[in-house]
């Protein structure tokens, strides 16, 4: 499609123009600039890595590695041309070589890319682990799934024949037109997702999640299931159970709910439901851990900080103590939600499983 500039007695086309002939390298140019500002092709994601290749034939390099919020890695490969050439079997032959990608070896690689950006401080564990908001790596989902990103001018029917089919079969990969305008003296980039389609993106994630769930039903595999938590009217999508879990607990308690009535609502997890220390500690929980871990010299009960929510906006102050609640839910979570909007809700939280 072209550009038009909206003048008073026409429309003025916009002058297209190509990345070679505005002299623009693809890694010098367009991949220093999207690595800046990766939300540009691929919202809601952080780069890991730029030319990455930790395999044994070190010639074959993913421009961009990244992540996104659910721990699926992300390969984004870039052509400044103008038909994609074969950038489709060059990421899918990516993606599965990176598909092994263990939480530990993406966090080296971090790593490895911010030092070469000259930041010798950095602790890619805890980038890692801030951006997916966990407490602590987890294997069994990290890297589970790898998505694709294609970058190109335009894409030729190859191309998009193949990522219609590859979509059909349960593939995340997106095609991204990144194309140049010249406009007085300025060079403007029109970016726009191709395919698959926005209008039919949620019909096609909710395919891909129909599909994904029977095969864990068939396998016995673990529960990957995400959950829309509604609070007020405000809708948070696709959330982890234990962060979905959080979400209404916290809204619950918010209303005059106890951690008492919580146990009350899923006594099956009275055991491990929450940690409580005594004190509103100085209201909004700071140093929760150095009195839990007191607390749990005191009481004999162990205590381990990565297996709970204690970060200063997740603590619950109730009857004079300060409350975290465990982030360790395993199969019943949607169950165990579903109990507590059920016998302690008032109308004001809404729990469904994404994509229903």
């Amino acid at each position: 499609m072209a550009l038009y500039e909206v003048r008073a007695d026409r429309l003025e086309a916009v002058k297209g123009t190509s990345f070679a002939a505005q002299k623009l390298q693809e890694r010098a140019d367009l991949q220093r600039l999207l690595q800046d500002q990766i939300e540009v092709i691929v919202p809601d994601a952080m780069v890991l890595a730029e030319e990455f290749g930790d395999w044994e034939d070190s010639r074959r390099r993913i421009d961009l590695l990244c992540l996104d919020k659910e721990a699926r890695l992300v390969v984004v490969e870039l052509k400044r041309g103008e038909d994609g050439g074969h950038m489709d079997l060059q990421a899918l032959r990516y993606a599965a070589m990176v598909s092994a990608l263990t939480f530990e070896r993406a966090v080296q690689a971090y790593e490895d890319y911010r030092r070469k950006r000259g930041d010798e401080q950095v602790d890619g564990r805890s980038a890692l682990l801030d951006f997916l908001d966990l407490s602590e790596p987890d294997e069994e989902t990290f890297g589970s799934e790898v998505r694709i990103v294609l970058v190109a001018m335009d894409f030729n029917v190859e191309i998009t024949s193949t990522v219609l089919w590859l979509n059909d079969r349960g593939l995340d990969i997106r095609c991204v037109q990144l194309r140049p305008y010249e406009f007085e003296g300025r060079l403007l980039a029109d970016v726009d997702q191709v395919l698959p389609l926005r209008e039919a993106e949620e019909y096609q994630v909710r395919l891909r999640e129909k599909g994904k769930q029977k095969r864990r039903s068939r396998e016995g595999k673990r529960d990957y299931t995400k959950y829309d938590v509604i609070l007020d009217g405000v809708r948070h999508e696709r959330q982890a159970k234990r962060r979905a879990v959080l979400l209404v607990v916290r809204h619950l308690c918010g209303r005059g709910v106890t951690p008492e009535h919580v146990v009350a609502a899923v006594p099956w997890r009275a055991k491990n439901l929450w940690f409580s220390v005594p004190g509103v500690l100085g209201g909004d929980g700071a140093g929760f851990e150095e009195a839990a871990l007191a607390e749990a010299e005191a009481t004999g009960r162990a205590f381990d900080a990565r297996r709970w929510y204690c970060g200063d906006d997740e603590l619950i102050v109730s009857g004079g103590r300060t409350w975290a609640i465990s982030n360790q839910w395993g199969g019943r979570a949607g169950e165990a939600m579903g109990e507590m909007v059920k016998r302690l809700g008032d109308g004001s939280v809404v729990v469904e499983v994404s994509g229903s």
